[in-house]
């Protein structure tokens, strides 16, 4: 189920762009707390903090406890907006939470036992479509990742959302197909080694025909000769 971890955070007095901006140029990432029919709180963010969260891979998935000063609310992260250029956080949502909230979160997918799977001992390549699953649940019932079996696996198969375990009050948001997670594909060695002696099969079946119609030209120049011949010594 969800992890509740703690994350610390001071006061922002002022709203606005010029606020977000002094507020980086101390040293912190800028932050909101909406819902729950409050009102919006301004935080700011210690960003080694934030960094260490992020790279957990589980961030959006995760209910935090969030202090700021003596106060405290569990709070789900929303969104995130990244710098276009550094690449460093710039500003943070957080949605509050309560023990009845049903919230839409992408839940990490982790592949198990690769060492056990046929496919990747011949070889075979994983190829990964989805790295997160979507879900819809109670903030309490957030799994915290899906464990992917790949024992007995070989290339060519597939895992899908049908042969996931849901846990009680978790529902995929994709309801209408069988999507794929995951392949185990050929390797692309193999792959390119096939099609170079596909197409060498095909050149040497071109030049075969090539030789057979160059087979045929000499017998039909021999028979205008024979026919020259036949014409002179008539004559």
């Amino acid at each position: 189920m969800a992890d509740t971890d703690v994350m610390n955070a001071q006061p922002r007095d002022r709203a606005g762009k010029g606020a977000a901006r002094a507020a980086r140029r101390a040293g912190f990432v800028p932050a909101v707390v909406y819902g729950d029919k409050k009102d919006p709180r301004l935080i700011n963010l210690n960003p080694a903090e934030l960094r260490k969260s992020l790279e957990s891979g589980a961030f959006f998935a995760t209910v935090y406890s969030l202090k700021v000063g003596d106060a405290t609310e569990r709070v789900i992260p929303r969104e995130v907006q990244m710098h276009p250029v550094k690449d460093v956080p710039q500003h943070v949502d957080f949605l509050r939470v309560a023990a009845h909230t049903r919230v839409t979160v992408e839940v990490p997918v982790n592949f198990i036992n690769e060492e056990e799977c046929e496919g990747l001992k011949r070889g075979g390549v994983l190829n990964v479509v989805r790295y997160g699953i979507e879900v819809l649940c109670g903030v309490d019932d957030i799994p915290q990742s899906f464990d992917i079996d790949l024992t007995g696996l070989d290339i060519g198969d597939s895992v899908h959302a049908g042969s996931l375990a849901l846990p009680s009050g978790v529902e995929l948001t994709i309801t209408d197909r069988d999507f794929t997670i995951a392949t185990v594909a050929a390797p692309t060695v193999v792959a390119e080694e096939e099609a170079e002696a596909a197409e060498a099969a095909e050149g040497e079946e071109a030049e075969g025909v090539e030789g057979e119609e160059g087979a045929e030209a000499p017998a039909e120049g021999e028979a205008e000769g024979e026919g020259e011949g036949e014409k002179k010594e008539e004559e």
